[in-house]
């Protein structure tokens, strides 16, 4: 638990910066068990920061949770993997005594990242454990690292093909000869056999990352060795006046830098002035080898700026009518690397063209920008001598743009598709997108929906998704009946498939390499170009090309996109806002929409369900999502469709419920598209609303309801049909009694309404008409059924209760049934009465008696802690007690481990409103704790039904509160007499 005296004024980790810090103090003092507590509360604050996250693992590891480690370090590296955090999965797996897992990642580790003194040691056990010969790792400057050989022995070096052996040594390193950098093959081994790390990977060994962007001081840049982070990359700056010169690299750290180098991991900055630079030509940043970084060479000097955005000055050239099509349609894909996907790319295209039964004819042209992988080369020479496609090759990498310009060298009459090498395609796409493109005699570019294409994307712009084969060929055939023959006007073409025109492309002219390097921003700069010239740019509707989309440039690739969106608003001033209007104007949302809609009614038609039920629903979490998910799975078991409706700012989301999606959520502004949403819900075979909660609707779901004219059932949650604060708490911040009419619209002057109606009597009367309009009422416990009755008796309600308490049962027996093993990671026990509070407590859930608790127990000096396992309103003040815990959010599985986990000896409903019902007093059950709750609402009810606990007065002052807490936890059993299997 928090020392008072390590608390600052917000409390010691009220946020995640302040848990980390109370996490490192607590280490420092020794106590660990208490450290990983709040490190795993940090972690939960912030579950996307991967340094933090990272932090989690060397803290599980400390604490000698291998296994847990183990699993939080794997979670930061699949966003990438870096090399601390590959030393510590090895630790992690060898703490764990997982010597199959430690083998491989070691294996990893020596091979990419080469020797690291502390792993000499668990590298012996690896070996020992795995019965294995014997361990080696070479260093990026040559030093070769083994051990598990005999005493004064070591091993044999093989540089493609030929032995080596270390004529000098101390029995654990020596250093190579000078040309194993030149290596091809590097294998090490002993008597022949192979050593553990025995094929060194000596381009990751050597491999700089880095990049260097422009910006209006000058160029920027950063670099580092993944496998020596912590050593400064040779690196030269050079232009055409000053020479080559050494950049000063400094160390930079920070978050920003986690996505790069990994958490925790610096980088080595440089930078340089435009002063200190050449007034014109190229400036190049290179490694000793001659490699460029990612950026380089710069242009210093651009060409005059031309504004396209809101104003500009078009130099019109387009015809005067649309010409005759061009006779041959060039398809160019150029090529780097991903053998797998770029030969399902290839495939794609090859069955989808030779479907076309008339139109322009076709050529396949690839453009193997210098490929590293041999296999990948092979099979285009193959592909190439098939005659199937034409092939041209690039001595050196060169980039997208370059490669592109490769294939329009000849290409002068034809119009041209671009594609990416990480594309699908299905039947139709390029027919459609040549209909469109001679629709209209300015279209210059044509480009396609897909699943990742920024403002192209469907069904949201900007938020990609994963796709397959199949979905494309079912997406692309939806596209065409929705959209078929359809256009919009966009801002700019999108690379991935982008068709030019022929004409369109003579007066452009070709791509920039000399302004875009390796790539990103190149189509932008020649959709802008045209667009000066009077072309437009459309997409077609009617197709969905596949997109596997970010594969290139790896973990450069944020940078060189800042890099090139910098060159491309320098050149053409206004391009961002023109790209932003098109996303507020979103043109292209009907033609999503009519796609999104056939997929749903396509997608119906195969289900096979019998109808289909409507959950309306708010958009938050807790007790109400938590019943609409289980209600959702009772209609899919019973054989119909589940579709949830949510609130939108103006309207409807309507979203599948079901197993294997019909597919993405729908936007239906209401009243504009309330005719769609109603043609499609009857389309769907809808045959019931269940009606969970208006929150954030307002009066939109009683309208639909009639207009639809299909019954209703009315599920009642909370309080708002009656109570403009939904839950009865009134101005004193507990259940008001319920008043009469006055004092109920005192309150809501006072405190204002949480729902829609701010007018007392004006909400009761619209409940009882919708209460009586339903055909079934239903509540969950027989105390919510007796307080609306209070206001509408007319009205029968169906009592269903939410879970099964199984009153019969002791609560030994009734814990018996959940089978979840305690969590780590939470407080260990001290001689302290430990209360355990579940879920989120806000106002209403009792945070206030929380806090008057915690301070109480301070001031008297209590044998008390309470554990919060969830979170609060406001965490600072009850951390600064120094009698709280508070583990963070959970998710829902969670509960019942973590709850095992905090050990305590009775649970706390601390509730000051009357619960319809409550979720976590189960889980306080089943994780084998007596309840004490306030005499009030269903919870109460629930207690005395099954004498798993007691009930005190609302009200009771806190003192005697505490000592009451006291005492029963203390007449109960032990905290190690858990209820646990």
């Amino acid at each position: 638990m928090p020392q008072r005296e390590a608390a600052g004024a917000a409390g010691p980790g009220a946020d995640v910066a302040g848990a980390m810090r109370h996490a490192r103090h607590l280490a420092g003092q020794g106590q660990h068990g208490l450290a990983l507590a709040w490190m795993e509360r940090a972690a939960r604050l912030a579950p996307a920061d991967r340094g933090v996250q990272y932090a989690l693992a060397s803290a599980r590891l400390g604490a000698g949770d291998g296994t847990g480690a183990a699993s939080a370090v794997e979670t930061v590296m699949a966003a990438g993997e870096f090399r601390a955090g590959l030393r510590l999965l090895v630790l992690a797996h060898c703490v764990a005594r997982a010597w199959p897992r430690a083998a491989r990642v070691l294996e990893r580790f020596f091979t990419r990242y080469g020797f690291d003194p502390g792993l000499r040691i668990p590298a012996g056990l690896v070996c020992r454990h795995m019965a294995l010969r014997g361990w080696c790792a070479l260093d990026p400057d040559g030093v070769l690292h083994w051990g598990g050989l005999p005493e004064g022995r070591a091993p044999d070096v093989i540089l493609d093909g030929q032995a080596w052996t270390p004529r000098k040594h101390d029995g654990q390193r020596a250093k190579l000869a000078r040309y194993w950098r030149q290596a091809r093959d590097i294998v090490v081994q002993y008597d022949g056999t192979p050593l553990l790390g025995a094929r060194p990977d000596r381009t990751a060994l050597l491999h700089v990352a880095g990049a260097v962007m422009p910006d209006g001081r000058g160029l920027a840049g950063w670099a580092f060795m993944p496998a020596r982070p912590d050593r400064p990359p040779a690196l030269s700056i050079s232009d055409d006046v000053h020479g080559r010169r050494s950049p000063v690299l400094s160390r930079q750290w920070g978050t920003g830098w986690d996505d790069i180098a990994g958490p925790g991991t610096p980088v080595w900055g440089f930078g340089m002035a435009w002063a200190d630079l050449a007034s014109q030509g190229m400036v190049h940043v290179a490694l000793p080898g001659g490699r460029q970084l990612t950026g380089a060479p710069l242009p210093v000097c651009l060409p005059r700026a031309r504004r396209v955005f809101p104003t500009m000055r078009r130099r019109v050239r387009i015809p005067d009518r649309i010409p005759r099509r061009a006779a041959r349609c060039r398809v160019v894909i150029p090529v780097y690397a991903d053998r797998v996907r770029t030969l399902a790319c290839l495939n794609s295209v090859f069955d989808t063209l030779a479907r076309r039964s008339d139109g322009a004819a076709t050529d396949i042209m690839v453009v193997d920008d210098a490929t590293p992988e041999p296999a990948l080369a092979l099979a285009l020479d193959d592909l190439a001598g098939a005659g199937r496609i034409s092939l041209r090759r690039h001595a050196a990498n060169m980039g997208y743009p370059a490669a592109v310009n490769t294939a329009l060298s000849d290409a002068d009459g034809m119009d041209v598709v671009l594609l990416n090498s990480d594309t699908l395609l299905a039947p139709g796409w390029l027919d459609e997108m040549l209909r469109v493109a001679y629709a209209r005699v300015d279209t210059g570019t044509v480009t396609p929906l897909s699943n990742d294409a920024s403002i192209l994307t469907w069904p949201e712009p900007e938020v990609p998704w994963p796709c397959d084969m199949e979905t494309v060929h079912r997406l692309m055939a939806a596209s065409l009946h929705a959209n078929g023959g359809q256009d919009v006007e966009i801002p700019t073409a999108h690379g991935f498939c982008m068709l030019v025109r022929h004409d369109c492309l003579r007066q452009t002219g070709l791509f920039r390499p000399e302004f875009y390097g390796r790539g990103y921003g190149e189509e932008n700069d020649f959709s802008m170009r045209a667009r000066l010239a009077g072309w437009r740019h459309r997409a077609a509707a009617g197709v969905f090309v596949g997109h596997v989309g970010g594969m290139s440039f790896g973990a450069q690739r944020r940078a060189l996109q800042q890099r090139n969106l910098w060159m491309l608003n320098r050149l053409f001033p206004g391009y961002d806002a023109l790209v932003q209007a098109h996303i507020a104007a979103d043109p292209l949302g009907p033609a999503r929409q009519r796609l999104s809609l056939l997929v749903w009614h396509r997608a119906v038609r195969q289900s096979g369900h019998e109808g289909a039920v409507l959950l309306v629903t708010h958009d938050g979490m807790g007790g109400v999502a938590r019943v609409v998910a289980h209600r959702v799975r009772q209609w899919g078991q019973a054989g119909c469709r589940p579709l949830v409706l949510e609130p939108a700012p103006d309207g409807f989301m309507l979203r599948d419920g079901g197993p294997g999606d019909l597919g993405p959520a729908l936007h239906f502004a209401w009243p504009g598209q309330g005719a769609a949403l109603v043609a499609l819900l009857r389309a769907l075979g809808l045959r019931l609303v269940e009606v969970h909660h208006h929150l954030g609707h307002g009066a939109r779901v009683r309208e639909l309801c009639a207009r639809l004219d299909v019954p209703y059932d009315r599920h009642v949650h909370d309080y708002a049909g009656i109570c403009p604060r939904i839950t009865l708490v009134g101005p004193a911040g507990r259940y008001c009694g319920e008043p009469d009419m006055a004092g109920c619209r005192a309150c809501v002057d006072a405190l204002g309404s949480l729902v829609e109606e701010v007018d007392v009597g004006r909400l009761r009367r619209i409940t009882a008409r919708e209460l009586a309009g339903a055909r079934r009422v239903v509540v969950p416990s027989a105390d919510v059924a007796r307080r609306l009755a209070r206001y509408i008796p007319d009205v029968p309600c169906d009592i269903s209760v939410l879970e099964d308490d199984r009153p019969a049962l002791s609560l030994r027996q009734f814990a018996a049934a959940c089978v979840d093993r305690p969590a780590t990671g939470l407080p260990p026990r001290n001689d302290r009465c430990r209360v355990v509070v579940a879920g989120g407590i806000g106002p209403d859930k009792g945070h206030g008696i929380m806090l008057a608790a915690a301070r109480d127990a301070r001031a008297r000096d209590l044998p008390l802690e309470f554990i919060v396992v969830g979170h609060t309103s406001d965490d600072a003040a009850l951390l600064e007690t120094g009698r709280v815990f508070i583990t963070g959010q959970y998710e829902g599985e969670e509960a019942v481990a973590l709850l095992r986990g905090a050990a305590g000896d009775v649970g706390f409903v601390p509730s000051v409103c009357p619960e319809t019902w409550c979720f976590t007093l189960t889980q306080l059950w089943q994780a084998g704790l007596r309840c004490v709750a306030f005499d009030l609402g269903a919870v109460a009810a629930r207690i005395r039904a099954t004498g798993r606990g007691t009930c005190l007065p609302l009200g009771l002052p806190v003192h005697q509160l505490n000592t009451f807490l006291l005492s029963y936890a203390q007449a109960g059993h032990p905290a190690t007499d858990r209820v646990h299997p």
